[in-house]
């Protein structure tokens, strides 16, 4: 859904439609009724998510969700989203951009609410409870959208609203909010046949199932993939506070007395800027670059090669000869051969600037009689050897000044 308040034209003197109203209109009971019938299991108005948070900028109240008030929040939002949506879809009024498009924009409060902030936490935080709920719900998430996209009443509205002879009168917002909506029920398949629309939903639900089980590998891969350290000598030039983070994370993966590099969900690992051991240092880039590609029960090989084929599938029947054309079909580059020529055209620098630095790197490892060529697991440390060789840059003396809350507050925030 595209998030964001809708500014109607100066000249426009139609009152916005709440939901109630068109409920009303329609004839329909209002959300008290409509929007409320059945019971989702779980969920009561207690729950955490029932009503907007009070916090600044709406942030959640993390000091009072639980982990189990997240599929509750969700299986009701969802029922609560396709009533909303049914409404809008049988209203019996002419559709306008203020019942169609701006109600769309309206649907679904709850989930909007709670969605953003589970993703959030199966991206950052997730544990066996969360990893549950995001199995069971992707699946019917996905169907939930195609619910709403493929829905042909719904679809009808939409197209009236985007053929309207007045669009033009909208303000320039409105008017692309009405395209977007438009151009991604196209894209979602409104307009393929019943058979075809199957079809998709279909891919839909196992590429979303798929797409949960290839997260789940990589967290599993990336857990598994841990460099445990028997001796200290080992971790020499790490930080006191990553020495102190390494015997923590030991602790609490049950190997006390010993250290444990945890990986990062990034390819390039932060220890290793710090690893004088250099046997050490291969390690960790070999934990980290092979974890989900080493044949065992976290490879993710085959759930790659079946979601290629699933999206290739989808994407010529939505009338395109590849996916990667599909996707970059409304983006900037607008077709793959654009994108492709940018980094064809960036890549002859980028790659004689990779070289020149390399060979900085190369000429420090010579002169400390290092007697080896460098490798990848050796970039990330001589770079920061060069840093500090050539600027006189500590990245470790430059932590203390960074301190959380201020660099989310006076940078991240300002920033934003």
């Amino acid at each position: 859904m595209i998030v964001g308040a809708i500014v109607l034209s100066a000249k426009a003197d139609r009152m916005v439609m709440t939901t109630r109203e068109m409920q009303t209109q329609a004839g329909k009971p209002k959300p008290e009724g409509a929007a409320r019938r059945g019971v989702t299991p779980g969920w009561d108005e207690s729950n955490p998510f029932a009503k907007a948070s009070p916090l600044s900028f709406e942030a959640p109240p993390f000091d009072k969700i639980k982990d189990s008030d997240y599929q509750p929040a969700i299986e009701e939002g969802m029922r609560r989203e396709l009533a909303d949506v049914e409404v809008i879809a049988n209203n019996a009024e002419p559709a306008t951009f203020a019942n169609t498009i701006e109600a769309l924009e309206r649907r679904g409060e709850l989930l909007r609410r709670v969605q953003p902030v589970f993703s959030s936490m199966v991206s950052g935080n997730k544990n066996p409870t969360i990893q549950k709920v995001q199995s069971e719900e992707a699946p019917r998430l996905a169907a939930q959208r195609d619910a709403i996209f493929l829905n042909a009443r719904l679809f009808a509205r939409v197209k009236a609203v985007y053929d309207e002879p007045t669009k033009p009168q909208l303000a320039p917002d409105a008017d692309y909010l009405v395209e977007r909506y438009y151009r991604d029920f196209i894209r979602a398949g409104a307009l393929l046949s019943e058979a075809d629309k199957e079809k998709v939903r279909t891919l839909n639900k196992e590429q979303s199932q798929l797409s949960d089980q290839f997260r789940n590998k990589v967290l599993a891969g990336t857990n598994a993939g841990a460099l445990i350290i028997s001796d200290k000598a080992e971790l020499d030039g790490l930080p006191e506070a990553d020495l102190a983070a390494a015997a923590e994370a030991a602790t609490r993966l049950q190997h006390a007395g010993k250290w444990v590099l945890t990986l990062q969900n990034t390819t390039q690992q932060p220890a290793q800027t710090y690893l004088n051991n250099r046997g050490a240092r291969e390690r960790l880039f070999n934990a980290s670059s092979k974890r989900c590609d080493n044949g065992g029960e976290n490879d993710t090989k085959a759930i790659v090669q079946r979601l290629a084929q699933l999206r290739a599938e989808k994407a010529r029947l939505l009338g395109y000869p590849t996916y990667a054309a599909y996707v970059l079909d409304d983006q900037m580059a607008k077709t793959p051969e654009n994108a492709i020529k940018l980094m064809t055209d960036v890549a002859p620098a980028a790659t004689a600037k990779a070289r020149e630095e390399a060979s900085r790197m190369q000429s420090l490892i010579d002169k400390s009689s290092g007697g080896f060529k460098l490798e990848p697991w050796d970039w990330q440390y001589y770079a920061e050897q060069v840093r500090k060789t050539e600027y006189e840059v500590d990245e470790t003396a430059l932590r203390p000044y960074f301190e959380l809350d201020r660099v989310l507050r006076d940078g991240v925030f300002f920033a934003a």
